[in-house]
């Protein structure tokens, strides 16, 4: 009975492992826990779908009023000859659930424009709502709903080669942002007592060969900044020639040229020069006005009232410490020390902050101990990564774009296809509301769409308040030819860049777009456009 307990327990683990691997446990119960609704089951939201029934998405409902038709079978590759004049939703629930027994897969037969006009109660069950290839009207009524509900959408859409992902939502606050590139937390510049008491215990003039070149370079860097200072009115090295100075005074320490370490400590020199205190970034969302607290407030901001006294106090103008340090030539007995140092100081701080947190959730009438210390630690360890991002309304950015930052993206050789697609595929469905039918659909009449389509970009840009810009002319020929059509490769790029968004959404890891983004099929390239 026990055994076959583990293994239930370790299934999903080896199931999940390489992705577990990049969003932990944490991430992985958050997928596990969400339920999905897809608008659409075409080829873009079939691949979206797809990536997150095998990621283990906890539930998925597809909702799509059409039936299988031959069209269908070129370009969706869980359709077969056999789903032909079948439920498209229920031959891709079948299909799914066949990729992933463990996600529960439901579906709806209803067009997606119906479900949103008479049924808009329908998205407030779900997590994330997936909306693939609506037009403008649907998605704009799509997205009053959802940001009513507080419900995140991400709207995806191919088209001939182009294609688009843009989220919504009010705030979305992230902890763990992930960065690709960030200094190490080291305080290098600001050395607490147990960091300086360890530091001295070493003597970095000692003649030892083997001590000498196996001393960690954070203790190089502390007892030579402290030198530095004493001969500097307490100053650390800050213009260039006074770091170039600070150079010289290491290599000057070295024994032999074929000392690590001490290479290391030249190279990490610039740590010893950080700039004490709080980013402009973390800075921000302190001051932010959601972090004056109250019952309705979420755990993040009660965190981050929470950050704010104990930067004010325990804190003495810095944030909570990681805890972490890189790998570095070392003896080992030295880097255990130093692991034990830093840990030690990292579980002081997020002790004090557990202590302010319990006493802020008191404060407001909350349960103080209903938020866990696993989260507390995890928001400790990544304060100088937070991030919080808002989202303009759909409505706010088709009625009232950013001017400036749209004439940017005209005006530059880089971005300029990626707006100019931004405003045909507007100014298509703008046609596709005259004429019942998209652009192109007909070969016949392509040479009278083509200036149809210009006409109606002609009205987008007019709204944007672009009186007078123009637009490719080949460009929108192609669009013409498009002819809405969702093929495969593009549709494919599309779904995956939308399931990657929503599994950002949903774990609360990594950050999301900022924007939407642009897929320029003709020359491969995208853009992400903030408007």
């Amino acid at each position: 009975m026990a055994a076959a307990a583990a293994a239930a327990v370790a299934e999903p683990k080896t199931k999940y492992d390489r992705q577990l691997r990049i969003w932990g446990d944490q991430g992985q119960a958050a997928l596990e826990k969400a339920s999905i609704c897809l608008l659409n089951c075409g080829p873009t939201g079939t691949e979206a779908l797809k990536n997150l029934v095998l990621g283990g998405i906890g539930s998925v409902t597809v909702v799509d009023g059409s039936k299988v038709e031959q069209a269908d079978l070129g370009n969706n590759f869980l359709l077969d000859e056999g789903c032909l004049g079948q439920s498209r939703a229920k031959s891709i629930c079948s299909f799914l659930q066949e990729l992933n027994d463990a996600v529960k897969a439901k579906y709806v037969e209803e067009f997606p424009a119906t479900m949103i006009d008479t049924n808009p109660s329908f998205f407030s069950q779900f997590t994330v709502v997936i909306a693939t290839q609506l037009p403008e009207s649907s998605l704009l009524k799509l997205d009053s709903i959802c940001r009513s509900a507080n419900i995140v959408l991400v709207a995806a859409r191919s088209y001939g080669l182009t294609g688009l992902v843009r989220v919504s939502i009010k705030e979305h606050c992230v902890i763990e942002s992930k960065p690709d590139h960030f200094l190490d937390d080291l305080r290098l510049h600001k050395p607490w007592t147990e960091l300086k008491q360890f530091a001295k215990s070493i003597d970095i003039c000692d003649k030892d060969a083997v001590v000498h070149k196996h001393t960690p370079y954070i203790v190089i860097l502390v007892r030579l900044a402290e030198k530095w200072a004493d001969a500097h009115d307490g100053q650390l090295p800050s213009t260039r020639q006074e770091k170039r100075e600070f150079k010289d005074l290491i290599r000057a320490h070295m024994l032999n040229v074929d000392e690590d370490n001490y290479k290391e400590a030249v190279e990490s020199s610039y740590k010893v020069s950080v700039t004490p205190g709080i980013s402009d970034d973390i800075r921000q969302i302190i001051d932010d006005s959601s972090s004056e607290v109250n019952l309705s407030s979420s755990d993040f901001w009660v965190l981050v009232a929470a950050l704010k006294e104990f930067i004010a106090n325990e804190g003495n103008g810095e944030l909570p410490l990681e805890g972490t340090i890189p790998d570095m030539t070392s003896l080992t007995e030295y880097y255990v020390s130093l692991q034990k140092i830093y840990q030690a100081k990292a579980e002081s701080d997020c002790l004090a902050m557990e202590h302010r947190v319990k006493s802020i959730l008191k404060r407001i009438g909350r349960d103080p101990e209903s938020i866990s210390r696993a989260y507390i630690k995890t928001f400790c360890k990544n304060t100088r990564k937070l991030r919080v991002c808002r989202y303009r309304s759909m409505e706010e950015e088709f009625s009232a774009p950013v001017l400036s930052e749209v004439q940017k993206y005209l005006a530059d050789e880089d971005s300029c296809f990626a707006m100019n697609f931004y405003i045909l595929l507007r100014a298509a469905d703008r046609l596709a509301a005259n004429y019942s039918r998209l652009p192109g659909i007909f070969d016949s009449e392509i040479d009278e769409d083509v200036p149809r389509l210009k006409l109606a970009a002609v009205v987008v840009l007019t709204e944007m308040g672009l009186n007078g810009a123009s637009l490719s002319e080949d460009l929108i020929t192609e669009v013409c030819r498009f002819a809405g059509a969702e093929i495969h490769p593009v549709a494919a790029f599309i779904g995956g860049m939308a399931s990657q968004e929503v599994i950002k959404l949903v774990t609360k890891q990594f950050v999301p777009l900022m924007g939407t983004f642009i897929f320029n099929g003709i020359d491969l390239k995208s853009q992400v456009l903030a408007l």
